[in-house]
């Protein structure tokens, strides 16, 4: 796949910094937004002429003190970002009408947001100019704008996500290597949960306002940073690993009870995770040492076997 081209970069970085609950390391944005270089001081020489592009656009990037090593954090304040009332006399409603009407971004949203302003003839059943440009709107993500006004509403919300009908208390929206997420409490399940924005099969269901319930130490950001085999861009392939009894308690609080689909008398379980990047999971295999071991499918039994042989063969030739 070629790497994304700066405009994209510098698009997703926008939304990754407005998404941000708090401020985030040069590192942690190198993390979530594609096309930034491996090496450090490439990646900040990169980093800085995106932030300094934004700033001369007008966006106030902010920077913030960090603790440890980064020293230094970035986000953007949305209340300093996006529009306010904006007071306009009816002369400059006209205008904007029009200007809206020339652009057809695939959903009522400009008329729906001139509505709101109090814009004459900006209804529902008013009749619209013909667009000059018709563009697709939120193209492979048709369920974003509902899920982020579930988010703002604290609304619960339900919809079918890989063949299953899933109900959901909304955390937060999250962005990631060019894709959107959903973080919330699956209700269904009892645990919090991320689920890929483009894989919300149909037109999410909200409900009234306010009824979303999260646990009250619920972490948004905690959340969605657990599962890095998760954020991939592969397609999703069901892993099962089992765990034995050393590290199976804490296997299974950090995952949740929905993730184990096999308890043995020793103690041990068999987790079963949704994978999207098979690395990152190789990785957390690896982590737990001999205390894990990946039961299916075969590719991925391989893809552990693999890395074990790269490693101690890496090892007997520094030893030699």
């Amino acid at each position: 796949m070629a790497p994304p081209d700066r405009l994209e970069r510098v698009t997703d970085l926008l939304l990754v910094l407005l998404a941000a609950a708090r401020p985030l390391s040069l590192r942690e944005i190198a993390d979530r937004v594609p096309g930034y270089p491996a090496g450090a001081a490439a990646r900040r020489q990169a980093f800085e002429r995106d932030k300094r592009l934004l700033r001369d656009e007008g966006v106030p990037v902010l920077v913030e003190p960090l603790d440890g090593d980064d020293q230094a954090g970035y986000r953007i304040d949305p209340d300093a970002y996006f529009l306010p009332d904006l007071g306009l006399t009816p002369e400059e409603q006209a205008a904007l009408n029009v200007a809206v009407a020339g652009v057809h971004v695939g959903e009522p949203i400009g008329r729906d947001a001139l509505s709101k302003l109090g814009l004459a003839g900006a209804g529902p059943g008013r009749a619209r100019p013909a667009p000059l440009v018709d563009v697709p709107a939120f193209a492979g993500v048709p369920a974003l704008p509902q899920l982020f006004e579930a988010v703002r509403r604290r609304s619960s919300v339900t919809f079918p996500y890989r063949g299953e009908r899933r109900s959901v208390d909304p955390a937060g929206i999250r962005f990631r290597g060019g894709r959107w997420y959903l973080v919330g409490w699956d209700r269904d399940r009892g645990e919090g949960r991320t689920f890929r924005v483009d894989r919300v099969d149909a037109a999410p269901e909200l409900g009234p306002a306010g009824t979303a319930e999260l646990p009250p130490d619920f972490d948004v950001d905690e959340a969605f940073g657990r599962d890095p085999w998760r954020f991939g861009h592969g397609d999703e392939t069901a892993v099962d690993v089992a765990v034995d009894p050393a590290e199976a308690r804490r296997v299974e609080a950090d995952l949740g009870a929905g993730a184990v689909v096999g308890r043995l008398a020793d103690g041990s379980v068999v987790v079963r995770l949704t994978v999207t990047d098979t690395e990152a999971l190789v990785l957390w295999v690896l982590d737990l040492l001999d205390h894990a071991e990946v039961l299916r499918p075969p590719e991925v039994r391989a893809a552990v076997a693999a890395r074990l042989t790269s490693v101690a063969t890496a090892a007997t030739g520094a030893e030699a």
